[in-house]
This record gives C-alpha cells, sequence and structure tokens, in this order.
C-alpha cells in the first residue's frame, strides 16, 4: 500500500467534513421542521437527508475506485451504483406511502448535500487555504 498524497490526504478531510455537516444539516432541519410542521415533517425531513447522505457515500465510493482495476467486489459495486436511484426511488414510495411521512419534507432533505457542498466551499474559501 502506498502512501497518500498531500492531495488526497485534502480530499478525504473534506470529504469527512461534508459528511459531518450533512449529519448536522440532517437533525437540526429535521428539528426544525418537526417543530413548525410536526412530525411527518420532521421524519420526512431526516429520511431525506439520510438518502441523501447515502447517495453521497456510494457516489464517493464509486469515483473512489474509478481507476482501479476492476475486480469482482468492485463490479458488484457499479451495478449497485446503477440501481441506486431506483432503491431511492423505492425506498421514499415506500416511506411516503406507507408511513405517511411528508413528500415535501422528504425532497428538501434530499437538498442536504449541496448545502454541505456549499459549507465546504465556503470553508475553504475563508479558512482552509488563506
Amino acid at each position: 500500500m502506498t502512501a497518500k498524497t498531500t492531495d488526497e490526504v485534502f480530499f478525504d478531510r473534506a470529504v469527512g467534513r461534508m459528511k459531518t455537516a450533512m449529519a448536522w444539516l440532517g437533525v437540526a432541519g429535521a428539528g426544525v421542521a418537526w417543530w413548525m410542521e410536526g412530525w411527518s415533517w420532521g421524519l420526512g425531513f431526516l429520511a431525506g437527508a439520510a438518502a441523501s447522505l447515502a447517495n453521497f457515500h456510494w457516489l464517493h465510493r464509486l469515483t473512489a475506485s474509478l481507476g482501479t482495476e476492476m475486480t469482482g467486489p468492485r463490479r458488484r459495486m457499479v451495478a449497485y451504483f446503477a440501481l441506486r436511484y431506483l432503491l431511492l426511488g423505492a425506498a421514499g414510495y415506500v416511506i411516503v406511502r406507507f408511513f405517511g411521512l411528508n413528500l415535501t419534507a422528504g425532497l428538501l432533505g434530499l437538498l442536504v448535500a449541496g448545502a454541505a457542498v456549499l459549507l465546504e466551499i465556503f470553508y475553504e474559501l475563508f479558512y482552509a487555504r488563506a
């Protein structure tokens, strides 16, 4: 195993900060939604944020494996990547249809990854590379 380059360490730290930000934004957003609109909004937002975090994690794993030799488990990961939207869509349908969570709140929760990326951009602009 080779040592990580400075860029790899930098990107690993950035991804870690984004995942942490997604978790905090998901919990905080769910609390605000629950307080303002009730339990179906709070849990709907939390479900959307969890799906957003899972999608981000899967996408990061796939991109990290690119450029390496494709072996059995990696091929499975690519197939899983291709089915992730189907899986997320089915999970979203079940959550909204059978558990009664609010669809709008769930869709808003899906924006957590984008918000975490924006927070990372601001962090890099103002603190990291001064």
